[in-house]
């Protein structure tokens, strides 16, 4: 019977040729977009300005270049010797000289206030015209250090045995051109030190680094699977180039969008390319599966035949993953998560087109020969062949057995739920004895972390009152376990009060306050810490804890001081990276069962609309619901967190994975509809869709476990939990759905 879609397949079929050309054009096009494409993988610029703690995370980066702070730390047996501390100083005079970078802070050329002979001397901790030495140089240099609070801990390590040297770079600096300068200067010095590198420039240079080789790497090895995947079942030349080659075309088409509208590759789309290789050639897996099976006399008709019959099925699947992708955008806290739906939603649209335009052209100019069956896979003792009717024959047989061994997945999945842990700890996401790992974990052991905090204090800052609120508020910061330390123009002014009168405290005069800050004013140190019209000042601090249930009581204990500490005519906010990490990990929680709920509902209504039945709308999600279940008990009973990398795997799995689901339906609905049996119906469901469906997972499964050998950790889960959601769905699909279908129609008659 011919379908609806006979006349849009005869007319592509008929205009092959246009078609081919018309796909060529469009992928040189996009193709010419690709060299634009940049990667961006700073967190900063894909915080919400929705959220007030990221709002002003970003206000305070670009006032006073917070959130821009670079950090290299230097390892040695002993800092206190004359030939490290040579090496900090060329170290510090060489980023200093590097385009971009607006100040730069070490032992070798910090602020330091004393008295001297009745006076005062605002100068340099260490002279840079005499380096010491001496061992009485070095101890004296030691005392000072250890006993001023502010440098204590700050620059070098309690143990002696690391020194760090900040940088700070400007507003308009290019982060990643930055970052290279700096290692290329820090390499050209060939220090016998251990060198690492760690703050939001070097990590966002770092993982940018760790994105590119990754594509580079892993995309042509992940074709490289599936091409054998596909050469394997098919045997074929179309078998394998089509379905690779309709994925490419889509992935070309989507990172070239994606550049014309101005979008960066992030940490998250970094995913696109491997996803669409895997979806791209899904759909044409199927295309080409249902032409081998469909053969007739007329190869014209045939194949007209066969893609009006598969029509339907390539576009349900290409509309419902479509809306898994989608389902990001609602709830996600960072953008670039929802640019990653967006853009995913749209590269499967373009590889659904190419696999119901573009594969059936290719096939109709390469004739009958090039899909011709010479595999053992397609005999009837093939192993394929043999597991698809060993399948239909347990749907009859023994679905009570089926329905348990399903049962059983489920509660163990259930079960393995409540253990899932959530983590939003940028260490994580290296693997140990990563360079940067490392780096992050000297921070935390030696320097107080590397996570900001900043607390803003808007007004009238060289009031006595202002200035008295901001040394209360640090000493009120440092009774928090995890802040090290605390550093703000108060500090400064009190600094040098104590220099003149032996007293560490905030004059009460306001004229003497002007005085000290006569002596201040023009130091590089006071632009990180004060605007120059002196109405806005920071005090900055480093928290120490990854763990979120310590970021969440620094929160509240800092959220209490400030709303019980009023000032007149002042505002005081607070922000920095661990209160963003606690929206960011709720919003974890939040936007996953939202985006999975959505995905739900939305594949519900466009199976049911399509198919004009509700019912096999809400049947379709069930082995993927089982799915996902499985995906979440798994992550709890194997110690993978939830994070912003495996936040994605329920959605993208829901996507995918509902594609076998449809066209187990829409087979089933068909076979129905011609008065056959239930039980003959789900049968030859299975048999007619179940290889593509084999096939179709055991190369998506394959494509993804190719990410186990990313540089990224999340990376390596996202991998194998999109593996395992791929194969139980599918599973799911040939084996609990046709049990349920047969169940429901036998309850229904």
């Amino acid at each position: 019977m011919k379908t609806r879609f006979w006349n849009i397949s005869g007319q592509i079929i008929k205009f092959k040729w246009p078609v081919v050309l018309a796909t060529t054009v469009l992928t040189v096009f996009f193709g010419l977009q690709l060299p634009k494409l940049s990667i961006n993988s700073d967190i900063l610029k894909s915080l919400p300005d929705s959220d007030k703690n990221a709002r002003l995370l970003k206000t305070v980066s670009q006032n006073f270049g917070g959130h821009n702070i670079g950090i290299i730390i230097l390892e040695t047996e002993n800092v206190y010797t004359t030939s490290v501390i040579e090496h900090i100083s060329a170290l510090t005079e060489g980023i200093a000289a590097i385009d971009g970078i607006g100040s730069v802070s070490s032992v070798t050329n910090i602020i330091n206030i004393k008295g001297e002979d009745g006076g005062i001397e605002v100068g340099k901790l260490i002279d840079p015209y005499e380096l010491p030495s001496s061992e009485e140089s070095f101890e004296t240099l030691r005392e000072d250090i250890k006993g001023n609070k502010l440098y204590r801990n700050a620059i070098i390590s309690e143990d002696e045995t690391s020194a760090v040297v900040f940088f700070y770079l400007n507003q308009d600096a290019v982060v990643k051109e930055v970052a290279n300068k700096v290692i290329e200067t820090c390499n050209s010095l060939e220090l016998p030190e251990n060198l690492y590198y760690a703050g939001s420039p070097m990590l966002v240079s770092y993982i940018s680094d760790l994105m590119r080789n990754d594509l580079v790497t892993l995309l042509p090895i992940s074709m490289l699977v599936i091409a054998l995947v596909l050469f394997l079942s098919f045997k074929s030349l179309c078998g394998v180039v089509l379905p690779l080659l309709s994925a490419v075309i889509a992935t070309i088409w989507t990172l070239g969008s994606m550049s014309l509208l101005g979008y960066n590759m992030t940490m998250i789309s970094n995913n696109i390319p491997i996803i669409l290789l895997a979806v791209g050639s899904a759909y044409a897996i199927h295309v080409i599966n249902k032409v081998r099976l469909d053969r007739s006399d007329d190869f014209k008709e045939g194949l007209q035949s066969s893609l009006s019959a598969v029509f339907i099925p390539v576009i349900l699947a290409g509309i419902t993953t479509a809306v898994g992708f989608v389902s990001f955008i609602f709830g996600a806290y960072l953008d670039m998560i929802v640019e990653f739906g967006i853009f995913s939603s749209l590269g499967t649209l373009y590889a659904c087109l190419l696999a119901l335009t573009f594969v059936p052209a290719i096939i109709a100019i390469a004739g009958s020969r090039a899909i011709k069956s010479r595999d053992p896979l397609s005999r009837k003792d093939g192993f394929i062949e043999k597991a698809i009717h060993q399948m239909a024959d347990l749907v009859v047989r023994k679905p009570k057995q089926i329905l348990s061994f399903w049962a059983i997945l489920i509660l163990s999945g259930l079960a393995g739920i409540f253990f899932i842990e959530r983590s939003v700890n940028i260490q994580d996401y290296f693997k140990p004895g990563n360079p940067a790992r490392k780096a992050e974990q000297i921070m935390m052991d030696k320097f107080g972390g590397t996570k900001p905090v900043f607390m803003l204090f808007e007004g009238d800052i060289l009031n006595p009152v202002v200035l008295k609120a901001m040394m209360d508020a640090s000493a009120y910061m440092e009774g928090s376990p995890d802040i090290n330390s605390t550093l703000s123009v108060a500090h400064l002014v009190a600094e040098l009060n104590y220099a003149i009168t032996g007293n560490r405290a905030i004059p009460e005069d306001p004229e003497q306050i002007q005085q000290l800050w006569f002596l201040l004013d023009g130091n590089e140190t006071l632009q990180r810490l004060i605007d120059p019209d002196l109405t806005q000042a920071i005090i900055i601090s480093k928290f120490k804890s990854p763990d979120n249930a310590s970021k969440k009581a620094f929160a509240s204990y800092m959220d209490a001081y400030i709303s019980s500490h009023p000032l007149p005519d002042v505002t005081i906010e607070i922000t920095g990276m661990p209160f963003v990490d606690v929206v960011m990990d709720k919003s974890l929680i939040n936007s996953q069962i939202g985006s999975i709920l959505i995905a739900l509902i939305f594949v519900i209504i466009v199976i049911g609309v399509v198919l004009k039945s509700f019912k096999y709308g809400l049947l379709a999600t069930i082995p993927i619901a089982a799915s996902i279940i499985i995906l979440f008990g798994l992550m709890g009973l194997t110690g993978i967190s939830l994070n912003i990398g495996t936040v994605l795997v329920a959605s993208v799995a829901l996507g995918i994975g509902i594609d076998y689901s449809i066209h187990i339906i829409t087979q089933f609905n068909k076979k129905r509809n011609d008065q056959t049996d239930p039980g003959t119906a789900a049968t030859e469901s299975i048999r007619t869709t179940g290889k593509a469906i084999i096939i179709n997972f055991l190369a998506v499964s394959s494509g993804f476990l190719v990410l186990v050998f990313s540089e990224m950790v999340p990376l390596i889960y996202f991998g194998v939990l999109i593996a395992v959601s791929m194969i139980s769905s599918g599973l799911g699909a040939l084996t609990l759905l046709p049990v349920i279908l047969i169940s429901s129609k036998k309850t229904h008659d």
